[in-house]
């Protein structure tokens, strides 16, 4: 018995001083409810996907949710956490507890409150999500991390310092079109191409353009069972799901090979019985524009080395092929990290349903979801298919 959505909500992400933690919980939450039309009392279980990690005070966060209907009073809450795919998680384990046959209808929210600490703090909390027993971890957190992955990737295939630049662009000039993203400007390639005191090196060879932004942001979802899903307006069915974890040690692996998300890939793939040209779009974990361009590899779009060629030839363009971050991705949207995952979900199933608005990709009939924790530690694939 599988899962499908059968309502969300998508909060604008940003910098939001006058709101807390509970305020991106609640509004997120109430407004999946009330899209999906689900009576709160009639809701079997909360999954909170929050990183926090010191961000805010708020670390008992899970039954805040139980503020945005006093129906959902006495039902099961619990945070759910895995770095920056703790949204995925989250839905996850509400898909497990209705497979399971525990829960027939599922409140999901993800939320972040990133912005009240500073850059430095944001930089060292994230770094906490790395191996602290790393020798020489690096003190620029995952920035530093990431950079060591991109040169470690250049100095096998050649710099491709401009690729990265493009995919920057062009998620970019996609989030134009996404009202809930926290960067709705077009850079351009020349920007993002160049070193300048707006754009400036953060890691070398990462730019800030090549880095998601901080932000502050939630998004909701509401699941169903198979059999509960008949009484909704609308369903996507999650067709098939894939989690794989990596050793967390950067000395125990190759993190430029992206093994955990290769795998991640193909086992939902292979689960959902499709192929990557049965896919309509795709939303992927650009953290760094360098995690963008891997995944296009373990996707299995282009050899290892070769991405590169996917942004020459307009393949994961709007318009291409196979689009890839039509949302504008981490990299415009922004990455309030317990809500990125819930966040990817919500806005596939808007494609799925035709209720994308601007970001549209005509008659989209499948998507993939990838949200990546870490330095491809922990690697969320799914397969979506609209089924009412």
């Amino acid at each position: 018995m599988g899962a499908a959505i059968v309502g969300w909500a998508h909060l604008p992400l940003g910098r939001f001083d006058e709101l807390n933690l509970e305020d991106l919980i609640v509004r997120a939450g109430r407004q999946a409810i009330d899209h999906a039309g689900a009576p709160p009392d009639a809701v079997d279980g909360i999954w909170l996907g929050n990183l926090n990690g010191g961000l805010v005070p708020d670390n008992f966060a899970a039954s805040l949710a139980l503020h945005c209907d006093d129906g959902l009073r006495w039902k099961p809450a619990v945070r759910v956490e895995n770095a920056c795919a703790s949204g995925a998680a989250a839905i996850y384990a509400a898909c497990d507890a209705i497979e399971a046959g525990r829960a027939r209808i599922a409140l999901v929210i993800g939320a972040e409150k990133m912005a009240t600490v500073s850059g430095a703090d944001v930089t060292r909390i994230l770094g906490n999500c790395a191996y602290s027993g790393e020798a020489g971890h690096p003190a620029g957190g995952f920035p530093d991390i990431f950079a060591a992955i991109a040169r470690d990737y250049f100095d096998q295939y050649g710099d491709h310092s401009a690729t990265l630049a493009h995919i920057a662009a062009k998620n970019h000039a996609n989030g134009v079109a996404n009202p809930w993203a926290q960067i709705r400007r077009d850079l351009g390639f020349d920007f993002c191409n160049s070193v300048s005191e707006k754009n400036p090196l953060i890691a070398p060879p990462l730019r800030k353009t090549d880095c998601s932004l901080v932000s502050d942001g939630a998004a909701a979802l509401i699941l169903a069972s198979e059999e509960a899903a008949a009484d909704f307006q609308v369903a996507v069915s999650i067709r098939a799901r894939a989690q794989v974890n990596d050793y967390l040690p950067l000395a125990r692996r190759r993190a430029v090979e992206f093994e955990g998300p290769t795998r991640a890939w193909r086992n939902a793939l292979h689960q959902a019985g499709c192929t990557l040209d049965d896919l309509s779009l795709a939303e992927v974990h650009d953290c760094f524009t360098i995690a963008e361009l891997l995944s296009y590899e373990a996707m299995g779009l282009a050899p290892l080395g070769q991405g590169h060629r996917l942004i020459e030839e307009g393949v994961v363009a709007r318009g291409g092929r196979l689009p890839i971050n039509v949302s504008g991705g981490l990299k415009a949207k922004g990455h309030p990290i317990g809500a990125t995952g819930v966040s990817m979900h919500a806005l596939a199933a808007m494609q799925l349903t035709g209720q994308a608005g601007d970001m549209q990709v005509p008659d989209a009939t499948l998507a993939g979801v990838f949200n990546m924790g870490g330095s491809a530690v922990a690697s969320y694939v799914s397969i979506l298919e609209r089924s009412r």
